[in-house]
């Protein structure tokens, strides 16, 4: 796939730039024993989603917005702290490179809040030009807002972005926006590579 064209790269956090796979899931085992609903099922659903959004789908009868809120947030006070084992995804220091060799501006837009964010990308090292977190936008993803709005702060067309991820929800949202998009470890998307690495490599 031609790729000489793209003016920015926009990046999923969780599984795509920040390896966090095992904290993300341990949170949401704990949380899921605490409201007792299925873990199984809740991680099926969650991964790449706001909280609230998970939240809301096994809460149904949640009396109202502010039980969901309470529970999002007790969900994700439960990562905020487990940071032991987060580390930068395979090829992230690849393709970092290659965008600054390039001068390629690229920013993270993730459904986390933006402590959690902060805290995963600073065990990362990682440091972006530009964080877009659930936060900031009035939908998350599906939703295309948290990219359309990167695409915007840094002045470039979403049709000239190319949006990774590695989560369905993701690349939805990418699409949504108008984005050329690339799904990591099989997952289907316009361009889909093993790894960061791989990416570097086309770009």
């Amino acid at each position: 796939m031609e790729l000489s064209g793209i003016r920015a790269v926009l990046l999923d956090m969780d599984g795509t730039l920040v390896e966090s796979h095992a904290a993300v899931e341990r949170a949401w085992r704990v949380w899921s024993a605490e409201y007792g609903v299925d873990p199984d099922a809740v991680m099926i659903v969650a991964h790449g989603a706001p909280a609230g959004t998970t939240v809301r789908t096994f809460l149904p009868a949640a009396s109202s917005g502010d039980v969901v809120n309470a529970a999002a947030a007790r969900q994700l006070a439960l990562q905020y702290d487990d940071l032991s084992d987060v580390t930068p995804a395979t090829g992230a220091a690849e393709l970092l490179g290659t965008l600054a060799r390039r001068g390629l501006p690229w920013a993270v837009v993730t459904s986390a809040d933006v402590r959690l964010a902060k805290a995963r990308l600073g065990a990362a090292g990682i440091t972006p030009p530009l964080l877009v977190t659930v936060e900031d936008v009035a939908a998350g993803k599906p939703a295309p807002d948290g990219y359309l709005q990167a695409a915007a702060a840094l002045g470039v067309a979403p049709a000239d972005c190319l949006v990774v991820e590695d989560a369905e929800v993701g690349v939805r949202a990418g699409r949504a926006a108008g984005a050329l998009t690339v799904g990591l470890r099989g997952l289907p998307a316009d361009l889909t590579v093993d790894d960061l690495a791989e990416l570097a490599r086309m770009l």
